[in-house]
């Protein structure tokens, strides 16, 4: 297992507003919505990450991991505020946000009503390792924000670092909560259907809004995308099948190098 780099917290905002194009993603219309598609999960889905990971704060007794969580929370927090800011563009062009985000809060109540606490946190490991995929997927390819506007490009990047630079912290938690592979394993089964089934339906329903939910165009274009040029979905999914592993942990994908590349570029771009 590779040692984790530390987490900074960066209290970056992004302006996220009517300068930015509906189809900011080089004029591409399916591949624009399904980045905006993830973005409606984020604000509930970070809240119920920092409320399963603080419910088990005092199992633990590393103080690195303490330290760990602190920037976590802080991390998913400004990681929602942005989110909750983008959503904001996205109602404002006349997407049905607030029912779509109204859905996934039912779902995410539902799980906190339902599942015993420990349960929680393995579904919160079991989403982070979904965002710290599509944060690899990002941070390993320039191409997948070739073409986009610079502001949700910087976006994106900057998301997709963070969730690699904490992937762990969850996961060391539940750990250290006495989790254990058989668990998080059984509950990645519903987890993934869920998840992905959501994401589906909110694709499907954007792109009605925009009148293209029959564009065989549209459907073959974002398919190209995400699995041939640039691509990069199939060796996610060997990543995603990875977790089944008794002994896996989020850091055995070692992507610091990455995450350094795109640290260089952070400090260069923010430097006076």
């Amino acid at each position: 297992m590779s040692v984790s780099p530390t987490i900074e917290v960066r209290n970056l905002r992004f302006e996220t507003d009517e300068r930015i194009p509906r189809f900011w993603h080089g004029e591409r219309r399916a591949v624009t919505l399904f980045f905006d598609n993830l973005s409606i999960f984020f604000p509930a889905g970070e809240r119920f990450f920092i409320a399963a990971v603080k419910a088990h704060r005092d199992r633990v007794r590393d103080p690195r991991l303490l330290a760990e969580i602190k920037a976590f929370v802080a991390q998913e927090g400004i990681h929602g505020r942005e989110h909750d800011r983008y959503n904001e563009m996205l109602r404002k062009e006349g997407y049905p946000i607030d029912a779509m985000e109204k859905r996934v809060e039912r779902i995410l109540r539902r799980a906190t009503k339902l599942l015993p606490p420990r349960w929680r946190l393995a579904v919160t490991c079991n989403l982070e390792h979904f965002t710290a995929l599509m944060g690899h997927f990002i941070l390993g390819d320039p191409r997948l924000l070739e073409g986009a506007h610079p502001e949700m490009a910087a976006l994106w990047r900057w998301h997709a670092a963070e969730e690699n630079e904490h992937k762990a912290v969850a996961f060391d938690v539940y750990l250290a909560s006495g989790g254990h592979a058989f668990e998080r394993c059984a509950l990645m089964i519903p987890t993934t259907l869920i998840f992905w089934a959501k994401v589906i339906e909110h694709q499907a329903r954007l792109m009605h809004e925009n009148g293209i939910l029959f564009s065989a165009r549209e459907w073959v274009s974002l398919v190209d995308f995400l699995f041939f040029r640039p691509g990069g979905m199939f060796k996610l999914f060997l990543h995603y099948l990875d977790y089944y592993r008794p002994s896996f942990h989020p850091w055995d994908m070692d992507n610091r190098e990455e995450l350094d590349r795109w640290k260089a570029s952070y400090r260069a771009a923010t430097s006076p």
